[in-house]
């Protein structure tokens, strides 16, 4: 009888948390309203657990997808297709790199952290390698973040 009451509860939690789930839209700008050039804005975004980000190409030539070396464990990839914009909802608690393919080596990179608690992939999200200019707009997103190397070390730690 408990049982049955604990999974009836949790099923009407459940479209509860859906339903408050937020739509957010990233666009893929060939320059940026600070003057960056290749850029995604906003190009770091903290969501929730459920929430769905759109990526818009806004101009031609861009497209959105994971950087699979800074992804949570089991969480899903995707590979938007050129010049179409793609949704993702975010469902595994973590911290999330993205890029557009053709523009990787310009910097055209984002970075996403999903869920309130602390990110159970931020070591190896910030050990990941990129090129030179991805990992500097990189450098930049985590530390706007208040996502640092310090930080990196203790979740390694555990």
């Amino acid at each position: 009888m408990i049982k049955t009451l604990a999974i009836a509860a949790a099923l009407a939690v459940f479209p509860l948390a859906c339903a408050f789930a937020a739509e957010h839209e990233v666009k893929m700008l060939n320059k940026g309203s600070d003057g960056q050039m290749m850029v995604f804005e906003p190009a770091y975004l903290e969501v929730a657990l459920g929430d769905t980000i759109t990526f818009l190409p806004t101009e031609p030539a861009h497209n959105a997808e994971s950087i699979l070396t800074m992804m949570p464990e089991e969480a899903e990839t995707f590979r938007g297709p050129m010049n179409k914009a793609v949704s993702v909802t975010y469902t595994k608690e973590g911290i999330y790199g993205v890029k557009c393919l053709p523009h990787y080596g310009l910097g055209m990179v984002a970075l996403f952290k999903v869920g309130e608690g602390a990110a159970p992939n931020l070591a190896a999200a910030l050990a990941a390698k990129h090129p030179p200019r991805a990992a500097e707009r990189f450098k930049t997103l985590f530390k706007d973040a208040g996502l640092d190397p310090a930080l990196a070390q203790i979740a390694s730690n555990r």
